[in-house]
């Protein structure tokens, strides 16, 4: 089994950490028994936010009698000093513990330093000064904040995505946390479901030994998949590397890692989703995207407003509503060739 060392946090946890963001979709009692299993097979570091739902609530439903045996990290939207008290007070109690092991500001435009007129940073310290919380952490999809954040000498941790994917850039990136002795948590490690072999995406993680990958998890079907990845981990080798190559050649250039920044859209589009239809049908079993249900939010796709918000919010700069054009009429044509399909 693979550990790793978060940094000058000195938190030593399983190679695999939680993303707990997916189970917000599961049913309460089955999210406490995913959880509870995952613990038992030796994973013991989970990260939520008080912005997923109730995903704080299951966690501690899960872990209310054995909070020391695992690592809680989450994190806060605040913008104000006052509202970072209020989270941290409801993440406390939602999460049925006195102490936070990481919390983590969640994506703020700008890195929050000592002296700002936010006061985020200050309060950061008071709450780690009273117990509340041990370690300092900022999460982000911005690579200029990213990097002011590692330079800053002010966070033990950063979140930011990571995948085999990566550009040089984010590999630069996770290196200088190296250098800092910062922890690196890398959520989308399965850019948001356009990675399919999970087992080529735990080798790549394994080259680098400062950095822990967040899984998304929502079904226990895809925790045993990670169970048994750590119980025989797959190691980097030629044939891995082959298919790395062929999907960074298939995937790179301007594609949506479905972060959800962009999103609510004021005319109900799930732009989340859609704006990555097309990768999703090709990468996985068309079924699942071509139900009713989901025919009916492509539709949605032709009423959208054209107010530009969703390109404004976009951390990569996408330009999210001819992307979407794009994806609603290869959905389209899909779907027409699925119905032909049927008809023979």
């Amino acid at each position: 089994m693979d550990h790793i060392r978060l940094g000058k946090t000195e938190i030593a946890v399983n190679k695999n950490g939680f993303g707990v963001l997916p189970l917000q979709r599961t049913e309460k009692t089955e999210a406490v028994k995913i959880l509870r299993k995952a613990l038992n097979g030796g994973i013991n570091f989970y990260d939520t936010a008080r912005a997923y739902s109730d995903s704080e609530e299951k966690i501690g439903l899960a872990f209310d009698g054995c909070r020391e045996q695992v690592y809680i990290a989450t994190k806060t939207t605040a913008k104000t000093a006052e509202r970072f008290w209020r989270d941290l007070d409801t993440s406390l109690q939602t999460l049925r513990t006195e102490y936070l092991d990481l919390y983590q500001f969640h994506n703020p435009p700008f890195c929050p330093v000592p002296g700002g007129e936010d006061g985020l940073y200050h309060a950061m310290l008071e709450a780690k000064k009273q117990g509340k919380i041990r370690h300092i952490g900022i999460t982000n999809h911005s690579l200029a904040v990213a990097r002011e954040a590692a330079e800053s000498g002010l966070y033990e941790t950063l979140q930011f995505p990571f995948s085999y994917l990566a550009a040089q850039a984010d590999l630069d990136l996770a290196q200088a946390c190296a250098d800092a002795d910062m922890g690196f948590l890398a959520m989308k490690a399965l850019s948001g479901g356009l990675i399919v072999n999970a087992g080529a995406a735990y080798a790549f993680m394994s080259q680098f030994p400062n950095v822990l990958p967040i899984w998304g998890i929502q079904r226990e079907s895809e925790l045993d998949e990670f169970l048994a990845l750590q119980a025989h981990p797959p190691r980097m080798d030629d044939t891995i590397s082959a298919l790395i190559g062929r999907d960074r050649k298939a995937l790179s250039g301007s594609f949506c890692r479905g972060c959800g920044y962009c999103m609510p859209c004021p005319a109900g589009i799930e732009i989340s989703l859609f704006a990555r239809i097309s990768l999703l049908l090709r990468r996985s079993p068309t079924e699942r995207w071509l139900s009713e249900e989901n025919q009916a939010k492509a539709d949605r796709i032709e009423d959208c407003l054209h107010c530009g918000q969703c390109e404004e919010r976009c951390p990569y700069g996408l330009k999210t509503q001819a992307l979407l054009l794009e994806n609603l009429k290869d959905y389209r044509e899909v779907l027409a060739a699925s119905r032909r399909g049927m008809q023979l």
